[in-house]
């Protein structure tokens, strides 16, 4: 129905920094809706604890990497403010304040919330005011015999200096009174806990009235630091751990082989310049200001925690309890429909495009078909990317076994994938030895793209058949990130698929794609056009509206686009997981613009984007947030969702059912805060329970 022409609102700067806000200080905030997981009590308590442990594995990173590179430009003074308009120093202090309220929570959700829910269910974390004798008698036992022999305390003086402490691990300083058998007077002594010691000790059951019963390495250590200085009075013993810088710094144009730059890098990864310094709150200033200065950090760099410095390991107690009443309900992946009649996923996928949306409908599907094509003799070809793997990835085992009986196989592994690059270095190894041809991407790009294609000959002719994903080909992840998938044998998507791979591969030069938006040449040009074109439609008095669905937005051209469609008369809903620098609901600006964030059982990883198109609605599935690196800096495909079944399908269950989500959504305002999304007088709604309750059966 056409609708009156909208009278444009006056032009706001839509550049000012007003409008922004701070890239950091949103991807904090994700984290606060996180930890509010944790809280919650309608989630099972397991659940809770994992979803602690999330929390600080999340802070660890935000400061191996954000907090990292933002100290470094402070000190160099080497980087402009970003669109919110804030300098590196303005910005290190508002962070400072937000994460000292995130680490209060964090361990009051520990102590005061997690800890005892806990012990009402008989699972004990034990500090050494609650050792029974038997229990001290029994940790002692195990201290002497199989935790001593491996440590090597240091007593600090001239000639034992302070030693290097590497990144993220458990550490206790020792205050010292009397003398050792050389005369010493004592002082401070260092234990460093090797990374082969386990950091949650069980207590066997016959030490123990029933339950579990766990302590925490550091309570171990700090129970019987005495006996590692034998004619010396602790005076204190306090826990701590160091975070250090941890994004590469490899100059790609200048190397001649990326791979060993990057091993050669990876060696002192660990030892890199330190940001953060978590400590024991009882630990006493002089403590703090020696290992500051030993440390070259400030007062600023110290956060003190009402707990365990290593909180994140209470997490891994998960996997190996039985106790199913505290954990979601189990559900088993299922096959698509188009799968279950037909063991030949070729014949099936010459008749109609299959959509997986994972957790829901199983990864097999995809493993499946790359194991019939390893092994089907008129399969010619394999090509694929590899961002994160995962060590238990059959696909890998796959891509060898097809090269091995004499299929072309060539795989685009992606040696900077943060965090990944020592297991992506060791895979690439492994595929090269076996014959594969590996690429490792464009110089200066990042290949993040998802992408399969096989190459089949049939009759006289060649067939491709292609799997697109907005998530890694990563196993583990399948059954805990939502993500969309697509299986085709359009001609159109194979041949552009076809051009991508030889671009990589070939370092061919630009090239024309038919159906599929490529980052960094037409996906972002292609993003902005599309909201341009929904923004026409508004002012000519067409019904105008879009829906994305993505893990970030910080593009700044982008979200000035979609400050002008909204004041032009177009609906706009985000669904935006984490960090996201757009400010809805602003008078005169970004009034019918809407932000929520997702927070439930699974990671929301998948990004979609929809556009009404006056009607021919046109829907993509992407590896790419709209975000500046996503849209200019990486390899990303955005692929079209062509069959009008499947589009609608992605439509209702991606989109849709998530905007109707009153359970586990949070809302995004104009200043920066999110606020539970509430059911009111409407019947609770979770999209992920929802999708649960649709696509597959929960088992016991």
């Amino acid at each position: 129905m056409r609708r009156k022409p909208a009278t444009p609102s006056p032009v706001a700067d839509r550049a000012a920094p007003e409008f922004y806000l701070s890239r950091e200080l949103a991807a904090l905030e994700f984290n606060f809706r996180v930890l509010a997981q944790a809280r919650d009590t309608r989630i099972p308590l397991l659940e809770r604890l994992r979803f602690l442990s999330i929390v600080a594995n999340n802070l660890d990173e935000f400061f191996e990497v954000r907090v990292a590179m933002l100290k470094h430009h402070h000190m160099f003074g080497s980087a402009a403010p970003g669109p919110d308009g804030l300098s590196s120093g303005e910005l290190l202090t508002r962070i400072r304040k937000r994460v000292l309220d995130l680490v209060a929570e964090q361990y009051t959700t520990w102590q005061e919330e997690l800890r005892p829910a806990l012990d009402e269910e008989n699972i004990h974390f034990l500090t050494r005011s609650r050792w029974t004798e038997r229990q001290r008698g029994w940790l002692q036992g195990y201290f002497e015999n199989e935790v001593m022999p491996v440590l090597s305390p240091l007593g600090l003086d001239p000639a034992h200096p302070f030693p290097r402490i590497l990144n993220k691990t458990l550490n206790i300083a020792v205050v010292l009174k009397g003398r050792d058998a050389f005369g010493r007077e004592g002082h401070m002594a260092l234990v460093r806990a090797p990374r082969s010691l386990p950091r949650i000790i069980r207590l066997p059951d016959e030490v123990c009235d029933g339950g579990e019963h766990y302590i925490f390495l550091a309570e171990l250590l700090q129970g019987f630091v005495d006996l590692m200085f034998p004619g010396f009075k602790v005076a204190g013993a306090y826990q701590f751990r160091v975070t250090r810088n941890s994004e590469l710094m490899v100059e790609e144009a200048e190397v001649d082989n990326l791979a060993r730059a990057l091993s050669e890098e990876l060696i002192g990864r660990g030892y890199a310049r330190p940001v953060r310094l978590e400590i024991g709150a009882d630990c006493p200033k002089s403590i703090v200001s020696m290992l500051i200065a030993n440390f070259e950090l400030e007062d600023t760099d110290v956060y003190r925690c009402d707990g365990p410095v290593n909180i994140i390991r209470a997490g891994t107690i998960y996997d190996g309890l039985d106790r199913p009443d505290l954990k979601f309900p189990r559900f088993i992946p299922q096959l698509p429909q188009a799968f279950n009649d037909s063991r030949c996923k070729f014949e099936v996928l010459r008749q109609r495009d299959v959509l997986l949306h994972h957790p829901y409908e199983s990864f097999a599907a995809v493993v499946d078909l790359l194991r019939q094509a390893a092994q089907d003799p008129a399969v010619l070809a394999i090509k694929q990317t590899l961002y994160r793997a995962g060590v238990d990835t059959p696909l890998v085992d796959l891509l060898v076994e097809a090269a091995r009986n004499g299929k072309d196989v060539t795989v685009v592994i992606e040696l900077r994938a943060r965090f990944d690059e020592e297991a992506n270095i060791r895979l690439a190894t492994r595929l090269q030895e076996a014959g594969v041809q590996v690429v490792y991407g464009v110089v200066g790009f990042k290949t993040h793209a998802k992408m399969l294609l096989i190459v089949r000959r049939e009759d006289d002719s060649l067939r491709r058949y292609v799997h697109l994903s907005t998530g890694n080909y990563h196993q583990a992840n399948s059954r805990s990130y939502t993500d969309i998938g697509l299986m085709t044998a359009h001609p159109g998507i194979g041949e552009d698929l076809h051009k991508v791979f030889q671009q990589l591969s070939g370092l061919g030069p630009m090239i024309e794609l038919q159906h599929l938006l490529h980052s960094p040449f037409t996906l972002y040009g292609k993003v902005l056009e599309k909201i341009e074109r929904e923004t026409a439609h508004a002012l000519a008095g067409k019904p105008a509206r879009i829906v994305a669905k993505l893990n970030a937005l910080n593009e700044a051209h982008v979200i000035q686009a979609l400050y002008r469609a909204s004041q032009a008369g177009v609906e706009i809903d985000l669904i935006v997981r984490g960090a996201c620098t757009l400010r809805p609901g602003l008078a005169g600006v970004s009034e019918r613009i809407r932000v929520r964030s997702i927070v439930g059982r699974f990671l929301e990883h998948s990004r979609v984007y929809w556009f009404a198109n006056d009607g021919a609605p046109e829907l993509y599935c992407a590896s790419a947030d709209w975000m500046e690196r996503n849209l200019m800096r990486r390899i990303e495909v955005a692929f079209p969702i062509l069959d009008p079944v499947l589009a609608k399908r992605v439509y209702d269950e991606t989109l849709a059912n998530y905007l109707a989500d009153n359970v586990d959504a949070w809302l995004l305002d104009g200043k920066g805060r999110y606020t539970r999304a509430r059911s009111g007088d409407e019947l609770p709604h979770s999209a992920q329970q929802w999708l649960l309750d649709r696509i597959v059966p929960v088992t016991a």
